[in-house]
């Protein structure tokens, strides 16, 4: 149904494609992995209707608005897609830091014996209504050796991990992978959104360093804190630009699709920044006439609540308690980043210098994702070409952990159709 009317398109190797299911728009984007780099050739979008805060409520329209996101993708790619790796957020998500010991068999560590550490940082209860989507090791121990990264082949009598363990609501994981199979696609795995835009926005330099990652989305406020090289602390806020649109909708008693025009075109998170003579045209409901306003009104209405969603932020990465690494500041993302004024308000909350975080480390259509609205669509294709099961079983959890996420998801699918 998908390929109707399409004619036949061709099946390429080193395909990546990412899907981004968030609360304002599906967004689909088709990667080719060439040696160490990846050239985008495709990317389709599509308005979202079917979700709320990162979560499916309507599995219809979100099925219909992945086939055209999809579909918009393939033509410009010249490919058929059929597997994507899909992005996943929502207040459902939860995550915490384990730690798991070993006693080594051989006195030399082998790929059984990580696989046997990751096992057991990761054997903790979990309530039966959640699912554990991420194992990522942060280091491991060598008979009180720490900082150790890759252990494999080293010698020792006793193997400590310290993982980051992130768990999903279980239906909210399957209504995803439900919608993209309905919608004719293969989920190869669900990956946590500021993740995969931590993939594409951050330099190693700066996870070494210290770093804090704050994906503002639609519907939700994605935050990952990196420190040493490794992710040290991942949460959700269910707040995000959809709510400073419904304050623009009622300040300015204005229909809420003209509202999120207006905070496009001319929302700024800062009134200081706004020139005092400077005006905007607002629509008005019922037939009446638009009005004409100042801009620093528009800017009064921004300002509380974008301080208030950075203040939340602000107070989540305090009580993780690594507000002392981030010693390379704050990088602030995702659609609603871009707004004038976010950068400067957020630098005087976190105290921290802030940059905009852009998608990088790409090749091909540069110049149409260049933007932080494509920052977790970009991350979830480098998060494919770089995590794949053989590539790096290691370093994000041994291939136990990739080949149980693969027959997780046969198992939804056999429970759908």
């Amino acid at each position: 149904m998908r390929k109707g009317g399409m004619g036949k398109l061709a099946k390429r190797e080193n395909i990546i494609i990412g899907l981004d299911i968030g609360t304002t728009k599906i967004c689909a984007i088709v990667g080719e992995a060439k040696k160490d780099t990846l050239e985008i050739i495709g990317i389709g979008t599509h308005q979202s209707k079917g979700i709320r805060k990162g979560v499916v409520i309507n599995i219809e329209s979100t099925v219909q608005a992945i086939k055209k996101a999809v579909e918009e993708a393939e033509l410009m790619a010249g490919c058929e897609i059929k597997t994507v790796f899909a992005g996943i957020a929502g207040g459902h998500i939860r995550a915490f830091n384990s730690h798991g010991i070993i006693a080594v068999k051989e006195k030399e560590i082998g790929k059984a014996d990580i696989e046997r550490v990751i096992e057991a940082a990761q054997a903790v209860a979990i309530p039966p209504d959640r699912e554990v989507i991420h194992v990522i090791p942060q280091e491991y121990i060598i008979d009180d050796q720490d900082g150790i990264q890759v252990p494999l082949g080293m010698s020792g009598i006793r193997l400590e991990a310290k993982v980051h363990v992130v768990t999903a609501g279980i239906t909210s994981a399957q209504n995803i992978v439900k919608s993209a199979n309905k919608a004719g696609l293969d989920v190869a795995d669900i990956v946590l959104q500021p993740i995969a835009s931590g993939e594409a926005v951050l330099s190693q330099d700066e996870k070494d360093l210290g770093i804090v990652l704050v994906d503002v989305g639609g519907g939700t406020t994605d935050i990952a804190v990196y420190h040493n090289g490794t992710l040290k602390h991942t949460s959700v806020i269910s707040l995000g630009g959809n709510q400073i649109t419904g304050d623009i909708s009622v300040g300015l008693r204005t229909p809420a699709n003209e509202a999120e025009k207006i905070k496009k075109k001319y929302g700024c998170a800062m009134t200081s920044m706004i020139p005092k003579e400077e005006t905007i045209e607002v629509p008005s409901v019922g037939g009446r006439k638009p009005r004409v306003v100042s801009r620093q009104i528009l800017g009064e209405v921004i300002e509380p609540r974008v301080e208030e969603l950075m203040q939340l932020v602000n107070s989540e990465v305090i009580r993780s308690g690594y507000d002392g690494v981030a010693a390379s500041g704050v990088v602030l993302t995702g659609g609603t980043a871009s707004m004038d004024g976010m950068i400067e308000l957020a630098e005087q909350v976190f105290n921290l210098p802030v940059r905009c975080g852009l998608p990088t480390d790409i090749g091909g259509l540069i110049d149409v994702v260049k933007s932080p609205m494509y920052s977790t669509g970009v991350g979830l294709v480098l998060y494919g070409m770089r995590h794949s099961a053989v590539a790096t079983q290691y370093r994000v959890g041994g291939k136990n952990t990739f080949g149980k996420m693969l027959r997780r998801m046969k198992e939804w699918a056999k429970e759908f159709f």
